[in-house]
């Protein structure tokens, strides 16, 4: 029922103190496993009050994934609603910055559908249900001259004319 889609829907490009980044949006379908209390207060810069709230999705399959992702606005907290154990879509982007010398990536959320399965059409709508979007290779046979290797050379005996050791 949950699958793992994670697929480039749109790429950006912003530009913010003449410093270019690209921004990757993904969607992202599993259950809540948990829902972190609520950050915030008041902007430095502008002296706005703000709000950011987090949650932990959980992707199952044959190794469950987990992911950490923030929703940033009061509005948009009270807006989404997330529950405790609700299957959603969430849709998000992914950016890093750098902070006293170290870098941190932060997934920012900015939809979230419930109950949605994988987009039709899109990536892993081909997938079969043990998740993986590629199909299964048959492996050559062993004669087979498209093999990318070549064919098994038989041990040269003591009584060989060559005088190499391989």
């Amino acid at each position: 029922m949950h699958k793992f889609e994670l697929f480039y829907v749109i790429s950006q490009s912003e530009t913010r103190n003449n410093k270019k980044k690209v921004i990757f949006i993904m969607d992202l379908t599993g259950r809540v496993i948990a829902v972190l209390p609520a950050n915030s207060g008041v902007s430095a810069r502008t002296g706005n009050p703000w709000m950011s709230q987090e949650y932990v999705i959980e992707v199952p399959g044959q190794y469950p994934r987990k992911c950490l992702f923030r929703i940033f606005g009061e509005d948009r907290i009270k807006q989404f609603n997330i529950q405790m154990g609700e299957d959603i879509t969430v849709s998000f982007d992914i950016d890093a910055h750098e902070y006293q010398g170290r870098w941190f990536n932060e997934i920012r959320a900015y939809n979230v559908t419930r109950g949605v399965a994988p987009v039709p059409g899109g990536p892993m709508a081909a997938a079969p249900a043990g998740g993986t979007p590629f199909p299964p290779q048959q492996a050559a046979a062993p004669n087979d001259s498209t093999s990318p290797f070549p064919p098994a050379q038989e041990p040269a005996g003591e009584g060989s004319t060559d005088d190499l050791p391989f």
